[in-house]
């Protein structure tokens, strides 16, 4: 199976049995996965499970796989039936617009993390962190065609996206955690700007590096406490 076809599957079976509860008014999501991860309350994210007694502390590198970038279900169809959206999108935008986000995530994930004092490695090791990303239910309220010419587009959001994400140990390949969270492009209610390339790439900019800040804070935060559980009375003041 293909590495592409795989992450969809298992993107599909994560909305399944994570997010279809949320539909649901009496229901909550599950405070156990089937793999055995437990619910992490009060999180950053709308859904984060995580190994009980999984320290993140004894990583100090990273590897970032890269992000599998899947559009809203209809989304192609939508663009070409919407009336406020003339302009054809082709298979060549949706690719470029995917590959973009894709690297979009590469870069803001690196930035953040290796100034945050993490190295980003493409090699396992026993203090590396594998990161596996999904970005998925892609959702880009005017895309910038190539066709678009002189044509201008004004929207109120640059549209939404919504990460996978799981977190593996590099050597042995447990699965330490994993979060869904779903994010969207909000600007001044009521007020509408031109949608370009250049605005909906600030958008996805913002928002990965949103959810970049987040894991950067849990690997601190861990190591934080790791630092507090270590100190002996003599340590304290």
């Amino acid at each position: 199976m293909k590495f592409s076809s795989l992450l969809l599957l298992l993107t599909s079976s994560v909305l399944l049995t994570l997010s279809a509860p949320l539909s649901a008014k009496k229901q909550e999501p599950p405070e156990v996965t089937e793999d055995g991860l437990h619910r992490v309350p009060d999180s950053r994210m709308a859904l984060v499970y995580a190994e009980p007694g999984a320290d993140l502390a004894v990583y100090h590198r990273v590897q970032l796989l890269d992000a599998y970038v899947a559009f809203k279900k209809n989304w192609e169809r939508d663009q070409r039936s919407s009336s406020a959206q003339p302009l054809r999108v082709t298979s060549g935008d949706i690719e470029r617009i995917k590959n973009t986000l894709a690297k979009e995530f590469q870069q803001e994930f690196t930035t953040v993390l290796e100034e945050g004092g993490y190295e980003v490695v493409d090699q396992a090791g026993p203090d590396v962190l594998l990161v596996r990303p999904a970005i998925i239910n892609l959702d880009v309220n005017a895309p910038d065609t190539m066709s678009a010419g002189r044509s201008r587009v004004y929207t109120d959001s640059a549209g939404e996206m919504t990460l996978f994400v799981e977190l593996y140990d590099s050597v042995t390949g447990d699965l330490i955690a994993k979060a869904l969270d779903r994010k969207m492009d909000r600007r001044n209610a009521g007020f509408y700007t031109w949608s370009n390339s250049a605005t909906n790439k600030a958008a996805a900019k913002r928002i990965l590096r949103g959810w970049a800040d987040i894991l950067l804070t849990a690997l601190n935060e861990a190591r934080e406490e790791a630092g507090d559980a270590g100190a002996g009375p003599e340590d304290e003041s």
